[in-house]
């Protein structure tokens, strides 16, 4: 079974301070630990709401450390220092506004305030990356929703072959893949 490397990046000016812990990237691990039976390697950042350092941690972790899969978590509002989909579009070759339309589907059911999410994901050289909301209640929300298209899509980008604990969730594959 396939080693999978997952870049999990936390945008956040308190949480990279040191005000507050990180739950929320903590959350991201722990529900793909759930998910996945594959031995996961996680590259963990937290790092400021700056584009430009958002930017560089998701080339860095695309290019020089394949990661298949990189979920970020925070400024993903409309605030001013919201601006993790501006760093993802910019360097990203190919935009999956599936993702997004789909998490803010989703999380319309619980508050009325999640049509303020800007989420979205893309394609970076051979990584999947997802922005996710900041509370771990809406992460898990928002991942069960998607995750069942991640491992096709990593499939088809060339990445490595993720193995799901059908208990928890369902990967989808067309038959015959």
């Amino acid at each position: 079974m396939d080693r999978i490397k997952v870049g999990v990046v936390t945008a956040s000016d308190r949480a990279s301070a040191g005000i507050y812990d990180d739950i929320s990237g903590v959350a991201i691990m722990d529900t793909l630990k759930e998910y996945l039976q594959n031995e996961l390697e996680f590259l963990y950042r937290c790092i400021p709401d700056e584009q430009n350092e958002i930017e560089i941690a998701l080339k860095e972790l695309a290019h020089d450390e394949g990661c298949d899969l990189i979920v970020t978590t925070g400024g993903t509002g409309p605030a001013p220092r919201d601006v993790t989909p501006e760093a993802t579009e910019a360097v990203c070759q190919k935009m999956m506004p599936g993702f997004g339309e789909l998490m803010r589907q989703v999380s319309l059911q619980y508050v009325p305030t999640a049509i303020l999410s800007r989420q979205t994901a893309g394609i970076c050289h051979k990584s999947l990356i997802i922005n996710l909301p900041g509370k771990p209640k809406s992460i898990r929300e928002c991942l069960d929703a998607v995750f069942p298209a991640v491992p096709y899509c990593i499939d088809l980008i060339g990445g490595r072959y993720m193995v799901t604990d059908e208990n928890v969730i369902t990967a989808f594959r067309p038959k015959g893949k």
